[in-house]
C-alpha cells in the first residue's frame, strides 16, 4: 500500500480536496486528519527502497525508508498536526491548502532516494511556504515574501546545477553520502547551507518568519530548516567544516537576540542558534553525534513551535509582539504564560525537559571526538539561549513592566495545541527512551548522569545570576522600540548606496561617451562644411579659360591614347 500511496501524496490529495469541504470546523477537522494518517503510514512502512520507477533512463526512488528518514518524517507529521490544531480558527483557504502542501513537500523530500526527487520537493517547500507570508496581506509581507522566494528558489537553482554536474561526473543521481571534492558537491552543499541558514546566508529567516501570519510562523518554524538539516545529515555527515560552521551558527545569533525588540525575531534567532547545534553534530559525524542531531531536530521542532505558539497567541490577542509594548500579561493569559515557560525551559535544556536529553547527545559527541573548544563554545551558546529565549521572551512578554494590556486568554484551539506540545516537551525530557528508540543508530546513552545534570544546572544558575546582575545594573539592553539590522544591512543599507553609486558612475561614463561622440560628429560636419559648403573649396568659381584649357588637355590625352 505504501508503495502505491506515499505519505506526501496524502497531503497533496488533502490540499486538492480541502477547498471543496465546507469552511469552518469540517475543513479544519479534515486537515488535521491528514498528518495523523501520514504518521501511521510512515510508522508502518518497512525499511528499504519503495516507489521505484525509471524516468528518462534514470532510477527514481520516491521512498527511501530508514531510521533517519523515518524520524524526520514522523516529527514533520507531528508538527503539521499540532500546527493545524493551532490554526483551527483560520478560515483562509490559501493558508489551509498551502500548509498541507508545504508539509507534504517536506515529508516527500526526507524520503527522496534520488537527487531529482529531492529537487522537486525542495522547490515545492519554497513555493508553498511563501504563501504563508503573503497571507498576511500587507505591502511589507509582499516584499518580504518576494525576498524569501528569491532566496529559496535560488537555493533550488544551485541544487539543480549541482545535480547536473554530479550526473556529468558520476552518471548517477542517487542521493547518498558525498565529499567536498568537486564543484558538484560544493554546489549541493551550498544549496543545503542556504536553506539551513548558514552564517551570511541566514538573513532570509529573521526577515521572513516574523512577517508571516500568526499561524504561518508556527508552520514555517518546523519544516524548511529541519529539511536542510536532514539533507546535510544524509549527504555530508562527518564533513569537518560543518563543525566550525555550526559553532559559528550557535554563537552569533545570541548577540542579535539579546538586543532584538520583536519577540518573534528573537525566537527566529534562537531557531538559527539551535540549528548550529545540529550542524555541529553532523560535522562530528559519529553515531552518537548524528543521534544527537536527529534527537535535537525532533525536540527543537516541539519547543520552537511551543514558543512561537505562545508569542503568536500574544500577538493574536494584543496585536503586537514587541517586548517594549508588552508585560503584565500573566494576569489575563496565565495558561499561555505557563506554556511559554515550559517552552523556555525546554530550549534552555533544563533537566526533565526535552532540550536536555537531546542537546547533551551533541555535547557528548563533541567531547568524545576531542573537540573541546567547540564543546566550550556550545556551552556558551547554551547559556545564551537561556538568557534570550529562556528568560527574555517570557519575562518581557508576561512579567517585566505592566503594559496595562488586559487581553483575553488565547482561543481554545491555541491552548490545546500548546498544551499537547508542552506535554510532549516534558514527556520527552522525563522519559527519553521512546525518542532514543527512533534514532538512526543504536547507542547506549544515559543523559541523566551526575556530570551532565550538575554541569547544566551550574550553567543555568550562573546564567540566571548574570541576567539578574545585568538587569539590576542597567547594562542589559532594555526593550527599546528599534529595528536592528543583521547581515541584511548589506542589501538594506549598503546595497542601495552601491546601486546609487554604480548608477551615477554609469551616468557619468555614458555622458562622457555621448559628449565625445557628439564632438566627433560636429567635427566631421564642420570638416564637410569646409570642403562642400557654400563657401567651401569645391564651391569656389574657377576662371572659364582655365576650365577650357584643362578640358582640351584631357581630350587630347584621350585621343592620343586611343590611336597609339
Amino acid at each position: 500500500m505504501t508503495d502505491l500511496f506515499p505519505p506526501f501524496l496524502l497531503f497533496v490529495a488533502g490540499a486538492a480536496l480541502l477547498p471543496f469541504i465546507p469552511n469552518g470546523h469540517p475543513r479544519a477537522l479534515a486537515a488535521i486528519i491528514v498528518p495523523i494518517i501520514s504518521a501511521y503510514l510512515i510508522w508502518m512502512m518497512p525499511e528499504g527502497m519503495h516507489g521505484e520507477f525509471t524516468l528518462v533512463g534514470q532510477e527514481i526512488t520516491l521512498l527511501r525508508v530508514d531510521k533517519l528518514s523515518t524520524i524526520f518524517g514522523l516529527v514533520f507529521s507531528l508538527a503539521a498536526f499540532l500546527a493545524l490544531i493551532y490554526a483551527w480558527h483560520v478560515r483562509d483557504t490559501i493558508q489551509q491548502t498551502m500548509s498541507l502542501l508545504y508539509a507534504g513537500a517536506a515529508i516527500g523530500a526526507v524520503f527522496a532516494g534520488d537527487l531529482v526527487s529531492l529537487f522537486i520537493f525542495w522547490e515545492g517547500t519554497a513555493i508553498a511556504s511563501v504563501f504563508l507570508i503573503w497571507a498576511r496581506r500587507t505591502e511589507g509581507a509582499y516584499w518580504t515574501g518576494m525576498r524569501y522566494l528569491i532566496v529559496q528558489v535560488g537555493s533550488g537553482v544551485i541544487l539543480l546545477a549541482g545535480i547536473v554536474l554530479q550526473y556529468s561526473e558520476t552518471g548517477s543521481m542517487a542521493f547518498e553520502a558525498m565529499t567536498l571534492g568537486s564543484p558538484a558537491t560544493w554546489a549541493i552543499f551550498i544549496a543545503f547551507g542556504v536553506k539551513c541558514a548558514f552564517p551570511l546566508l541566514h538573513n532570509w529567516m529573521p526577515d521572513a518568519y516574523p512577517a508571516a501570519t500568526v499561524t504561518g510562523t508556527v508552520i514555517l518554524s518546523a519544516f524548511t530548516t529541519k529539511l536542510a538539516v536532514y539533507a546535510l545529515a544524509r549527504g555530508f555527515a562527518g564533513t569537518e567544516i560543518l563543525i566550525y560552521i555550526g559553532a559559528t551558527m550557535a554563537i552569533f545569533p545570541v548577540f542579535y537576540a539579546v538586543i532584538e525588540n520583536d519577540l518573534r525575531r528573537v525566537l527566529t534567532y534562537s531557531l538559527n542558534q539551535q540549528l548550529g547545534f545540529m550542524v555541529v553534530g553532523i560535522g562530528v559525524g559519529t553515531e552518537l553525534a548524528l543521534n544527537g542531531t536527529s534527537a535535537h531536530a525532533f525536540a527543537s521542532v516541539l519547543y520552537q513551535a511551543l514558543l512561537f505558539m505562545s508569542i503568536g497567541a500574544v500577538l493574536f490577542r494584543t496585536g503586537t509582539a514587541k517586548a517594549s509594548d508588552l508585560g503584565g500579561l500573566y494576569k489575563t493569559m496565565p495558561l499561555t504564560m505557563v506554556f511559554c515557560v515550559i517552552g523556555a525551559a525546554s530550549i534552555s535544556s533544563f533537566p526533565l525537559f526535552s532540550g536536555f536529553v537531546s542537546k547533551s547527545l551533541i555535547l557528548s559527541g563533541s567531547v568524545h571526538e576531542g573537540h573541546y573548544i567547540v564543546w566550550a563554545v556550545l556551552l556558551f551558546a547554551s547559556a545564551g539561549a537561556f538568557i534570550h529565549s529562556g528568560i527574555k521572551v517570557p519575562f518581557f512578554a508576561f512579567f517585566a513592566q505592566d503594559s496595562g494590556l488586559r487581553p483575553k486568554e488565547a482561543p481554545w484551539n491555541m491552548l490545546l495545541a500548546m498544551g499537547i506540545t508542552a506535554f510532549l516537551c516534558i514527556a520527552v525530557g522525563v522519559y527519553p527512551d521512546p525518542l532514543y528508540a527512533l534514532l538512526p543508530y543504536d547507542v547506549d546513552y544515559v543523559p541523566y548522569t551526575t556530570t551532565h545534570v550538575v554541569t547544566q544546572l551550574q550553567l543555568l544558575f550562573f546564567s540566571t545570576l548574570a541576567f539578574a546582575v545585568l538587569m539590576r545594573t542597567g547594562i542589559y539592553p532594555l526593550a527599546l522600540k528599534s529595528v536592528n539590522l543583521d547581515f541584511d544591512w548589506t542589501y538594506r543599507k549598503l546595497g542601495p548606496v552601491l546601486i546609487r553609486g554604480i548608477r551615477s558612475l554609469i551616468r557619468a561614463v555614458w555622458g562622457a561617451l555621448i559628449g565625445a561622440g557628439l564632438r566627433s560628429v560636429n567635427f566631421g560636419i564642420a570638416a564637410l562644411g569646409r570642403a562642400h559648403g557654400p563657401d567651401g573649396l569645391l564651391a569656389r568659381a574657377w576662371p572659364t579659360g582655365s576650365m577650357v584649357l584643362w578640358i582640351a588637355v584631357l581630350l587630347g590625352a584621350t585621343l592620343l591614347l586611343n590611336y597609339m
